[in-house]
């Protein structure tokens, strides 16, 4: 059940996610695509999903700020206590491929950590939606992260392990790493690591959901992640059962170090 009070905001961004759905043409993507830098896909549809956001959430508070992956920075939500973190289409590959793994992410962040996130994946039928203090849930079901509390045989999604990490298990990897986040919430799966630097916008509304839903969230090296930063990135992510996350930070620091050294 979604409270009443961000219902509004729970009704646009799912308003927003079936046009994008629309645009997916049942499987078959339509739009016009290009890399705004190489190895970055972007399409038409993620510039259209992102204005269309802009407007709902405006009018839903017209005072916060914006932080969105499809718009130019701007340095005037540093000043701002509540700000908009949006990926208007997470997961642009999976998205142009015709697979389901994308999804809208919308984040309401106040003084620095959000309080409200909203994962919209309509080609997966699925509404995810959490509320600082108030739960995670996926169509209206109540998420429990699992309760592993060995590492060796984590379930991580992903394409491939590298031979270090072979006692670990491969489950199905959706594109978009804020689903992949989601998956833990839901025990689906026990851990999620990167160590690439992670845009606000990959993870916000994601880190709410999984965080409601008991998990532990951290960037890789294990230090708590702020949003609204001057430059809106974090070392990676980590996304994981609580009772694994120390046995993951042993295992994975050297990774990250070295990613933090290549910067």
């Amino acid at each position: 059940m979604v409270d009443r009070a961000i219902r509004p905001l729970v009704d646009a961004v799912s308003q927003v996610a079936d046009h994008a759905l629309e645009l997916w043409a049942g499987g078959r993507t339509q739009v016009e695509r290009w890399e705004k830098k190489p190895g970055e896909m972007v399409c038409e549809a993620d510039l259209e999903v992102n204005a269309l956001l802009r407007q709902a959430l405006g009018e839903l508070d017209p005072g916060a700020g914006w932080l969105s992956e499809e718009t130019a920075d701007n340095a005037d939500r540093l000043s701002l206590d509540r700000l908009w973190i949006v990926d208007p289409i997470d997961g642009t590959r999976d998205y142009l491929a015709g697979k389901p793994g994308w999804a809208v992410s919308v984040a309401l962040v106040v003084s620095g950590q959000p309080v409200i996130g909203i994962l919209a994946a309509p080609a997966r039928n699925e509404l995810w939606v959490a509320q600082a203090g108030m739960g995670a849930r996926r169509n209206g079901l109540a998420l429990t992260v699992s309760d592993r509390r060995k590492l060796s045989g984590a379930r991580v999604p992903t394409d491939a392990l590298p031979e270090v990490d072979g006692d670990l298990t491969r489950v199905h990897k959706p594109n978009s790493i804020a689903l992949r986040m989601a998956m833990v919430a839901a025990a689906e799966a026990d851990l999620l690591a990167t160590f690439r630097w992670g845009n606000e916008w990959d993870i916000a509304a994601s880190t709410l959901i999984a965080r409601e839903a008991g998990a532990s969230v951290t960037d890789a090296l294990g230090q708590p992640l702020m949003f609204n930063r001057p430059t809106p990135t974090a070392l990676g992510v980590l996304c994981c059962a609580p009772g694994i996350h120390d046995a993951a930070i042993d295992r994975l620091s050297d990774r990250a170090q070295a990613a933090l050294r290549k910067g």
